[in-house]
């Protein structure tokens, strides 16, 4: 008996919750507001030798929160980053590159983390950096009076 009276008060429960068959149905309405990051642009130079070189300074320059994307050119000796201004600075990044050994045009690299780098990464402290990528043609200025 008490069986049939347990079975009997659990499908009286199920049937109150379900509705008696009826089916709820709700609506959730999700409003994404758009946030608008204005981002900033800034290059500069990097002294550095090779891919290797590359690899390195934009993992440490998106190491930094805040910054959206680094690219570095060997040839040119210059990253070009964009970064949220509210949530870093310039010099954040700099000091983060410099800090993993190459020197950027307003802060030295750190001396142990340049020694410990790979030999053709061990750039020239005196090599020009951000560079306009232009070659001179100092031959064809004399020819030209």
């Amino acid at each position: 008996m008490k069986k049939v009276m347990l079975s009997i008060a659990v499908i009286a429960v199920i049937g109150i919750t379900n509705g008696y068959g009826q089916t709820k149905t709700e609506t959730t309405t999700t409003t994404e507001v758009a946030k608008e990051i204005a981002l900033t642009d800034l290059s500069f130079g990097v002294r550095g030798n090779c891919g290797m070189c590359k690899s390195t300074i934009e993992k440490a320059a998106n190491s930094v929160a805040g910054v959206t994307a680094a690219t570095w050119d060997k040839e040119k000796k210059k990253i070009d980053v964009s970064f949220d201004a509210t949530k870093t600075n310039a010099m954040a990044i700099h000091n983060a590159i410099a800090a993993s050994g190459y020197d950027t045009e307003k802060v030295a690299g750190n001396e142990e983390a340049y020694t410990s780098l790979p030999g053709c990464c061990q750039y020239d402290h005196e090599m020009t950096m951000n560079q306009s990528g232009e070659k001179k043609d100092d031959d064809h200025k004399k020819h030209d009076h």
